[in-house]
């Protein structure tokens, strides 16, 4: 079997990571350690479809909230 064909009949799952950084995941196995499920299964195509629509800020949450820190300048 190719590797289109294995991609047409492999159903992936859209996992999350706690910096919310998105990936596939092959459905039938465990997730890895430090991702959940994000809510939305399929072919690979629809997954990273998926994964276009929702993941759109690429900078790890970690990164977001110091520059968002930052830009409130100092408390005083």
């Amino acid at each position: 079997m190719s590797d289109d064909e294995t991609d047409a009949t492999q159903r992936y799952e859209v996992v999350v990571n706690h910096e919310e950084q998105y990936s596939l995941w092959p459905a039938d196995r465990e997730l890895p350690v430090g991702w959940r499920k994000a809510g939305k299964n399929g072919t690979k195509q629809e997954c990273l479809a998926y994964i276009d629509e929702a993941w759109t800020d690429l900078r790890p949450l970690s990164l977001r909230l110091a520059m968002a820190k930052a830009a409130e300048g100092p408390t005083g």
